[in-house]
């Protein structure tokens, strides 16, 4: 079975001199239940169905299984799409210890002003350096999942 290991983190200083890449993601859930999300993505040009599983206690590690998709198709799927669609750019920035990459999502509409970091992980505790723009470990809350973003978007918190 495929495991997904990632820390997710709060942005809080300027990281896009850093990236590498910047691509666009809409995507939606047709199904947002934390047992198994499965989510429809247009990323760039491409189209993607992904199922995700719950996570482990401390939410670092999950079942995922992702495969691409006719981006005509993911159109179609986003019409039966629970409410609430995540609109984000995904910025790639490189970590100075040459083994990881990070994975930067500025989002935008009802959840504009929310950025957040994550790095995928071979291993729960494997360690990785700490960019400066860093800020707030925020792995496992439920909160700053994306299907729970198109829930209870950001512009609610305030």
């Amino acid at each position: 079975m495929a495991q997904e290991i990632e820390k997710k983190f709060l942005v809080k200083g300027d990281f896009k001199a850093e990236a590498i890449k910047a691509t666009r993601i809409t995507q939606g859930y047709l199904s947002s239940v934390p047992e198994r999300t499965v989510r429809v993505r247009v990323k760039g040009d491409k189209g993607f169905i992904t199922i995700k599983g719950i996570g482990n206690a401390s939410g670092a590690a999950r079942f995922e299984w992702e495969k691409e998709i006719p981006v005509e198709e993911v159109k179609q799927l986003l019409e039966i799409c629970e409410p609430g669609v995540i609109d984000k750019t995904r910025y790639l920035v490189k970590n100075t210890d040459g083994k990881h990459t990070w994975e930067v999502d500025e989002f935008y509409g009802d959840n504009d002003g929310l950025i957040v970091a994550e790095v995928e992980l071979t291993d729960e505790n494997e360690p990785f350096d700490k960019p400066a723009w860093l800020g707030e470990e925020v792995t496992g809350d439920p909160k700053y999942f994306n299907s729970m973003l198109m829930k209870n978007p950001y512009k609610n918190w305030k």
